[in-house]
């Protein structure tokens, strides 16, 4: 058995999983309860008026985007443009707590890595410079020059760039990733794993290759619009809870909402509005959100999507008036091989493999029908699995069937999780950059990009477990954590010359290092950046490609502390002292690196500076949405996939990770989750009672959980409290990072390299 993963003690009682207490949620999503816990997590901080103050300003727009999630604004921003994720996160960044040399020399990091995630992220904001020193096991003062100097002699003494490493969180800024990627470029690798990697690389990948372009074609307007939604593999009450506004208004308006979900989740059953005093003193329960909830097995939703497809295809072949033909002939290539895959899919394979029956599908299939304009929907719930690829192209195929891409009200719609994360990849983070982006760079700095493609955030667990990896580098994020296979993940990071983190907060990843190690704090997004230019703004690009800008007031939480921007352009100086590089300048002034990314991206961002003083900023625009397939045919294509046979050994259970409602990311607020019914303890395994009463457990029973990987490799957890909820038979859930030691890294989707954290075969036994 693997050794258990730093984390599973906690010192301080406050912080302790007490073992739990589960009682059915009741209410809706929303109403008195995200009230309540909002103003909870406010003055559990301490930092009342500051919060108070900076909430105001969030997803204003002349204040700072949320930097939770990346839903978009809507046109018109009402007064408080924010959800109880929101107060979270800002109350969680604006707390007067801190994290300075006095913590430090207290706390050996041996003692560190026995802390709970949240104990550590709960002590408050980091405040100068640290370095690690193995001789004695403490985190010690180093000045930003030093650290600086430090970095730059480890980056010159590679033997070969490439055994460096520079990974990127997706709430860093459009400015400081572009930096970021053009020093990485300029060092001479392509090695910038980022968390894409983990979560919706499969959409990008799906999409490029099936509509020519890696981003949902939706804007926020197109809500307003659908008379259908599909929403797959997601749950927006905990992830992304400013979605459910516009959910309940096309629900309200009498669009149909249709969701597969295995777990049965409040946000999309019922929601009522926390911020429409009305709706909160209404007896009534609040708005329904779902008109079908179907539940089909974990991984089973390529077979449902099929079957909805099939089904599609039996219709038409009755009236011939459903598909649209017109569209397919002018738009589509595929369409007649698609067509005979599903002719000769057999009805009892997707039912066997979907756990949802003929009649379901048919169900969803003919409100489809019946509808003029349909956005699909879908998360982490679909692009965490093997077969995520081919999953999410046969959502892209149904809606082509109807030519329900590039025309208002209808449309794709990947749902991303950090604020910035696809405009990260907008400004180049990514392992495999194209061509023609390495060209324009090259022309614009007057440099020859490397053109080696680099690792991806498992290629960089598995090369630096070889050895492969002298330095490590993370701008924001929580890497240890965030990564599946933990005790792999911790000993590969072990391995390193040196790791870095920028960070805002201690997290699990500074308990992590190598033989040496970096803590360089930054800038939150709440807090005021002034060069000696003046005022700096930054810019963020949401979900549905609107670029707009964000610009802190608060005083920083340390006079120490540096922007993302300047710490990546000292990096540079003092890496490249002779670069043509104009890094002083651009630190001063953000404008300067806006001009220089509109010079890279000049189609997106030409005049980018005066763009982002209109109201809401400007939309990046995308080809498919416009019906311009950048294919290699120059045409959507429909894809053909099997059904994959997902039958697991007698015994066995399909375990999905997922996050608490009082979590985001690896950030965790506290051991509760509202509306599943659970508080007090985050080990926790979700099942059906029939399993439970089939394995000869109960509820509340400790269990261990151990995974089942082709590699062999054994892993497993334990203490895990069974509860019983309302999942299919044969499946199971549980949280991340808790469960993340179960996850093989050599277990990944195909075409994409997304680790498989939404199908894990696992057995369960008693803890002794």
């Amino acid at each position: 058995m693997s050794e258990s993963p730093p984390g599973e003690q906690t010192a301080s009682h406050d912080q302790q999983d007490d073992g739990g207490r589960v009682k059915p949620y009741p209410g809706p999503a929303g109403g008195w309860g995200s009230l309540k816990a909002g103003i909870g997590h406010i003055l559990n901080q301490g930092g009342t008026l500051a919060a108070a103050s900076a909430l105001l300003r969030v997803n204003q727009p002349n204040g700072f985007d949320c930097p939770g999630c990346a839903w978009p604004e809507p046109t018109t921003p009402g007064m408080l443009e924010f959800c109880e994720n929101g107060i979270k996160a800002v109350t969680w960044e604006t707390t007067p707590k801190r994290v300075g040399r006095d913590f430090f020399a207290q706390h050996t990091v041996s003692s560190l890595q026995q802390q709970s995630d949240r104990w550590l992220e709960g002590h408050g904001r980091l405040t100068e410079p640290m370095r690690y020193h193995r001789d004695t096991d403490h985190y010690e003062p180093i000045p930003w020059e030093a650290a600086f100097n430090l970095l730059a002699d480890r980056f010159n003494a590679l033997s070969n760039p490439n055994r460096a490493v520079f990974y990127t969180s997706g709430r860093t800024s459009n400015e400081a990733a572009f930096l970021y990627q053009l020093f990485v470029r300029k060092l001479g690798t392509n090695n910038l794993p980022d968390c894409s990697n983990m979560c919706h690389e499969s959409s990008g990948v799906a999409m490029t290759e099936s509509i020519g372009t890696g981003k949902g074609t939706v804007t926020i307007q197109d809500f307003e619009l659908a008379d259908c939604i599909l929403v797959i593999g997601q749950n927006p009450g905990t992830n992304h809870p400013r979605m459910l506004t516009e959910l309940q208004k096309a629900a309200k308006r009498g669009a149909k909402i249709i969701t597969l979900n295995p777990l049965k989740e409040r946000g999309l059953e019922r929601f009522k509005h926390p911020q429409h005093p009305a709706e909160m003193l209404s007896p009534t329960g609040g708005t329904a959100i779902s008109s079908t909830y179907l539940q089909p097995v974990v991984g089973g939703d390529l077979a449902a999507i099929k079957g909805i497809c099939k089904r599609v295809i039996e219709m038409n072949d009755d009236t011939g008036t459903i598909l649209d033909r017109d569209f397919i002939e002018e738009h589509t290539t595929g369409f007649d091989a698609f067509l005979e895959d599903l002719r000769a899919t057999d009805w009892q394979q997707i039912e066997q493999q979907s756990g949802l029956s003929q009649q379901q599908l048919s169900e969803v299939a003919e409100i489809y029908t019946h509808s003029k304009r349909v956005i699909a929907c879908w998360a982490m719930g679909l692009t965490q699995h093997k077969h995520a690829v081919p999953t999410i192209q046969m959502i892209v195929n149904l809606l082509l069937m109807c030519g329900h891409i590039g025309k208002n009200g209808a449309g794709i719609c990947p749902v991303r999780g950090h604020s910035n994360v696809q405009g990260d990849r907008t400004m180049g983070i990514t392992e495999k950059p194209s061509t023609a982006f390495l060209d324009s760079l090259g022309k614009a700095f007057n440099f020859k990009p490397p053109r080696e493609p680099g690792y991806n955030t498992v290629e960089t667990i598995q090369a630096m477990s070889q050895g492969k990896v002298d330095v490590f580098f993370a701008m924001g994020g929580n890497f240890a954590a965030a990564s599946p296979d933990t005790v792999h993940t911790y000993q590969a990071l072990q391995r390193c010359g040196l790791t870095v983190h920028v960070s805002t907060k201690l997290n699990r990843s500074h308990t992590i290092v190598g033989q040496d190690a970096l803590i360089l704090p930054c800038l939150g997004r709440t807090e005021s950046d002034i060069s000696s230019t003046g005022p700096q703004s930054v810019t963020v690009e949401d979900s549905m490609s609107q670029v707009h800008a964000s610009s802190g007031s608060r005083k920083p939480a340390s006079p120490l502390l540096l922007s993302e921007p300047v710490i990546v352009a000292r990096l540079a100086r003092a890496t490249f002292p002779s670069d043509t590089a104009d890094w002083d300048n651009l630190e001063k002034n953000y404008n300067l690196i806006r001009d220089k990314i509109a010079e890279v991206l000049p189609e997106q961002f030409h005049d980018f500076n005066d763009r982002i003083k209109l109201p809401g900023g400007f939309y990046l625009g995308n080809p498919a949405r416009d019906r311009q397939w950048e294919t290699a045919t120059g045409k959507a294509l429909f894809t053909i996939a099997p059904i994959p046979d997902l039958t697991l050994p007698a015994g066995q259970l399909r375990l999905m990770t997922l996050r608490s409602h009082d979590q985001y990311n690896t950030t965790v607020y506290s051991n509760n989750d509202r509306y599943r019914g659970v508080s007090g303890t985050r080990k926790v395994i979700f099942m059906n009672q029939d399993d439970i009463a089939e394995l000869k457990l109960h509820d509340g029973q400790s269990v261990s959980i151990e995974s089942h990987f082709a590699d062999g490799v054994q892993r497993c957890v334990a203490g895990f409290r069974v509860v019983t909820y309302d999942i299919p038979r044969g499946c199971a859930a549980g949280y991340f990072p808790e469960l993340n030691p179960l996850v093989s890294v050599n277990s990944t989707a195909v075409g994409s390299h997304t680790p498989t954290s939404k199908f894990i075969p696992v057995t369960l036994s008693p803890s002794s």
